[in-house]
């Protein structure tokens, strides 16, 4: 009996020992469920220390190029993508006509003060004067616009040197048309009383003005420094007052809008650093800052000029979040080569020093930069 015991103890141990072997099925499911919660864990916590979103576009500022008078184009200085400089002449309507309406009015207004003396051409240059400089003013008007609308969405864009000499322009040009109303003033009082009552002189010297800002506004100047774009228009088109020969895309100003869901912008704030991916810089990295966060959303249809930004959200199993825009300045000039109007780009935004967040967030962009080349 002992040794029957003793034979059929190794066979037991070996059943035991069998049976004590972990199932492998088991522990690679274990290990999978381990994987998805710290994934998830990763997720929740990074998607607020360090929100991401692909869901972003290089915007500018664009002007659209439109005459103030109507006429057939008789030069075309720029082609479609051209680069110019601010003021450059863009396009020159047919001055012709133009110069025959000043001949016009000046004509009419010989006529009208001939009959009230010897004054009627002292008048005239006064006239000719004040619509001079009422066309200066004009433009250095809208010059100081322009300049003080860029220094408001980007103080660093402009020296103070640019200010200083903007705002001189434009007072200057007060100045000029003070002094040309005063001349044209004092050439109607010596013309006596019957004289700058005259409807008829009134009437000629409003026309003459009219006719001389006209032939100012014949030329297109470029607003800013930038590019010209939907452009397809040559010499002998007719261009129609208010109506675009182009559109302009200035480079006083580019920033990237960051469509980033509700729940991500509770620890962005302005100043937080950002690193972005273009699509047009493949394996490439560039750095910004948030310069603001938007405050609303149009949640209806209206595409009214003024109205809020509309950002389409992804529908789907589940409820896709609002999307807010996140705008962001560029700092780097290497970008100055990839910044275009509309451009898709990849963003994160580093909500503090969280060194393992930050590090793992840093890593991602370096992977998808990389994988860019194949998008």
């Amino acid at each position: 009996m002992s040794e029957e015991v003793s034979d059929t103890m190794p066979t037991a141990e070996k059943a035991a020992g069998k049976g004590a072997k972990k199932d492998p099925v088991r522990t690679v499911t274990r290990a999978v469920l381990i994987l998805c919660a710290v994934l998830f864990v990763w997720y929740l916590i990074a998607d607020r220390l360090t929100p991401y979103t692909d869901q972003a576009r290089i915007s500018t500022l664009t002007v659209p190029l439109t005459p103030r008078v109507s006429g057939f184009l008789s030069q075309v200085n720029v082609r479609l993508h051209s680069v110019v400089d601010v003021d450059s002449t863009l396009f020159v309507l047919d001055q012709r006509p133009l110069l025959l309406a000043i001949d016009t009015a000046e004509a009419n207004l010989e006529l009208a003060t001939q009959s009230v003396g010897a004054g009627s051409a002292t008048v005239k240059a006064a006239a000719a004067r004040l619509g001079v400089a009422h066309a200066q003013l004009d433009r250095a008007q809208r010059n100081y616009n322009r300049t003080q609308q860029v220094r408001t969405e980007n103080p660093g864009a402009l020296s103070q040197a640019d200010w200083d000499r903007t705002e001189t322009a434009l007072a200057q040009a007060s100045e000029r048309v003070a002094s040309s109303e005063a001349d044209l003033e004092k050439a109607k009082e010596q013309l006596g009383n019957a004289g700058p009552g005259n409807p008829q002189i009134r009437a000629a010297i409003a026309a003459l003005e009219q006719a001389q800002l006209d032939l100012a506004f014949s030329t297109v100047h470029a607003p800013y420094r930038g590019v010209v774009e939907s452009f397809n228009v040559d010499v002998g088109f007719y261009a129609q007052a208010g109506q675009p020969l182009a559109t302009f895309i200035s480079d006083r100003d580019v920033w990237i809008q960051a469509n980033m869901r509700e729940n991500n912008l509770a620890r962005i704030k302005k100043g937080d650093p950002v690193e972005f991916i273009l699509d047009a810089a493949p394996g490439k990295i560039f750095h910004g800052k948030v310069r603001s966060l938007g405050s609303g959303v149009d949640g209806g249809t209206s595409t009214n000029p003024g109205s809020l930004p509309k950002i389409q959200s992804r529908s789907g199993w589940l409820r896709d979040p609002q999307r807010m825009p996140v705008i962001i300045a560029i700092d780097e000039q290497e970008v100055a080569n990839y910044r275009r109007a509309g451009g898709q780009a990849d963003v994160i935004v580093y909500t503090g020093n969280n060194f393992l967040f930050n590090a793992i967030g840093k890593l991602n962009m370096r992977v998808r930069s990389v994988l860019s080349y194949v998008r």
